[in-house]
């Protein structure tokens, strides 16, 4: 059954004129219809009109109709306003560069020593659970001179909720699908970062036994201009660092000590490798500079 609700609003720009029905544009808005052509203000009459009574004196408003075209002239459509373009000011409308795959970055003069605090990078930070992976990219990116963004892929992992496939209960075809759909998310967004000037660290658990998933997935994602880093401190460390965990994101110290073995495999990559079982956050980020200056002057092949 409907029901009656009221009468239909006027439009919205036009507040207190009462029901819609009937509503004419030439009724309210004096002058003529939108998308008309606006000629020149009408000259006011030298002369009050019969029955002029004395208002002030002032402008006298447009003649409300047009006149009448010419009967030869052929009748035109009103023209249709287009959208006003948005002031410089307007949010929502910021002109974005297209990400695209990052090329190597530029190798600086050998007179120069490359600064990686002020070099646009994408940097992967790879290590098993428990390296420190998240801690050191977090304070890398916050204490840059220039635009960082730190993209971790088990927090965009975790971005599903209802039917998240957590490995730990089971590796499937449904995890691996989840485990790749985030590493590709977390590629396009940093080439978006990266595209617009603003540096990028992922960390994530590469294996070095499975290069087509890990290494190779990322720079199928991100370009070959990302540069690798491992941190590999040694197995008692991360132990003691995944006990402190909570939630899913704590392994079994079975898994911790697999997953530390097939690591090893870094040795003898060519890959630069920081062990940082006796040093603290800063102190990795130092070091992790001091590599990626080196990476930039010489890129590992990888």
């Amino acid at each position: 059954m409907q029901h009656a609700v009221g009468s239909p609003l006027p439009p919205p720009h036009q507040p207190g004129h009462g029901p819609a029905a009937g509503w004419s544009p030439a009724a309210h808005h004096p002058g003529p219809p939108p998308g008309a052509h606006q000629g020149p203000a009408p000259v006011p009459p030298p002369h009050p009109a019969p029955g002029f009574t004395g208002a002030p004196p002032g402008p006298v408003p447009p003649v409300p109709h047009q006149p009448a075209p010419h009967p030869s002239a052929p009748q035109q459509p009103a023209a249709q306003h287009a959208p006003a373009p948005p002031t410089p000011e307007t949010t929502g409308h910021v002109p974005l560069p297209p990400g695209g795959p990052v090329g190597m970055p530029s190798t600086p003069p050998a007179t120069t020593a490359p600064d990686p605090t002020t070099t646009t990078l994408a940097v992967l930070l790879i290590g098993p659970a428990g390296a420190g992976k998240t801690s050191v990219a977090k304070h890398w990116a916050d204490h840059r001179r220039v635009p960082t963004a730190h993209i971790s892929l088990d927090d965009v992992r975790e971005w599903v909720r209802s039917g998240f496939a957590d490995p730990q209960s089971g590796w499937n075809d449904n995890s691996e699908a989840q485990y790749r759909l985030a590493r590709r998310t977390c590629g396009f967004a940093a080439r978006n970062f990266l595209a617009n000037g603003i540096s990028c660290i992922l960390d994530d658990a590469v294996f070095p036994d499975r290069p087509v998933v890990g290494l190779g997935g990322w720079k199928r994602h991100v370009g070959p201009g990302l540069l690798p880093v491992v941190l590999l401190p040694g197995l008692d460390i991360v132990l003691e660092r995944n006990a402190e965990r909570t939630g899913n994101r704590r392994l079994t110290d079975e898994e911790v000590a697999r997953i530390h073995g097939r690591m090893a495999g870094w040795y003898g990559s060519g890959l630069p490798i920081i062990d940082n079982s006796q040093l603290g956050i800063p102190e990795t980020a130092r070091v992790l500079n001091e590599v990626l200056s080196r990476s930039i002057a010489s890129p590992p092949n990888w």
